[in-house]
């Protein structure tokens, strides 16, 4: 099993949430809100208003999301889901919790303020104004920035 820190769609509340929810894709558990330990732009960029976090470390904010505990299924699943290695890129990257509400097996549960890793999807193969597009600590496709996420089954 692998944890993944997800920061854009696939949270909860989100557009994509129902991805890590079907079976077809193999198995998700919720672990915790964190953030990122290191700095990085979150943007929204495209004509679908898709939420990238940049792989720029010490720009930005320190990125709120969650943790997901995910079997190898759904890692594949999330791979392709992201287009690794094209468009995304899987990497490890330290987070400090927020909020730990999973289990742990055998483990002693992180409390808030310690530390863990976990994979994140950033980019590296972003346009040159992204850069300077405005940066976000945290993604809600609803949020105040009025740009919709347009999902997958509504682009053209």
């Amino acid at each position: 099993m692998a944890r993944i820190f997800v920061y854009g769609t696939l949270k909860k509340g989100q557009p994509n949430y129902h991805r890590m929810l079907e079976s077809a894709n193999g198995k998700a558990e919720f672990l915790a809100l964190a953030c990122t330990t290191e700095k990085y732009p979150l943007v929204i960029a495209s004509h679908y208003n898709i939420p990238f976090l940049l792989n720029v470390p010490g720009q930005g904010h320190r990125v709120q999301g969650e943790i997901y505990k995910v079997d190898d299924k759904m890692l594949k699943f999330l791979d392709d889901f992201e287009a690794v290695p094209t468009l995304y890129q899987r990497a490890r990257v330290r987070l400090e919790v927020k909020e730990w509400v999973g289990e742990t097996e055998g483990e002693e549960r992180p409390a808030a303020g310690s530390f863990t890793e976990a994979f994140l999807y950033s980019t590296t193969t972003y346009q040159p104004d992204w850069p300077s597009l405005p940066r976000y600590e945290s993604y809600d496709s609803r949020g105040d920035h009025g740009l919709q996420y347009v999902a997958r089954e509504a682009r053209d």
